[in-house]
């Protein structure tokens, strides 16, 4: 996915199996965010600053969703563990993750594998990609502030 780009119609299920849909955010600004696995210390720490932000990540007309290859059961835990105020897709086939282009290489411990390339989109009233935070530069402990930094500068513009 690029700037620009339409995000597909079906986005996929949540941790409670219902199907989340683009348009169910018609009219709304959303953070679609890929994350590699529920319960590990980098996932952990930037949902949590997700979550820790919300109210103010919404006052700046934002509402979030997560993305991993995990499963429903796998999700609602997780949700449950850390307390998370908003629902993750649970994409076990990465169709999603492919599509959105936060599927591919990674270099773990100097072994190539396939795997979730930690990836943000806000994505714009239309269903588009406004902006993307790329593996490189995310900041798990710090992303929300990241967003809310960069969503205020252009704002601000």
């Amino acid at each position: 996915m690029n700037i620009g780009d339409k995000l597909p119609e079906i986005l996929g299920k949540d941790q409670d199996g219902n199907e989340i849909r683009t348009a169910d955010y018609a009219g709304r600004k959303f953070i679609l965010y890929a994350y590699p696995k529920d319960n590990t210390s980098g996932c952990t720490a930037e949902a949590c600053s997700l979550r820790d932000h919300r109210e103010q990540l919404r006052s700046l007309g934002y509402d979030i969703i997560g993305v991993s290859k995990d499963s429903e059961a796998s999700h609602k835990k997780f949700i449950e563990k850390q307390e998370l105020n908003f629902p993750l897709i649970a994409d076990t086939d990465t169709t999603l993750l492919q599509q959105l282009g936060a599927w591919g290489e990674k270099n773990m411990y100097g072994k190539k594998t396939m795997g979730t390339l930690r990836t943000t989109y806000l994505i714009d009233e239309n269903g588009r990609v406004a902006d993307i935070f790329t593996p490189k530069q995310i900041k798990t402990k710090e992303h929300a502030q990241q967003i809310i930094d960069r969503v205020s500068k252009e704002q601000q513009q």
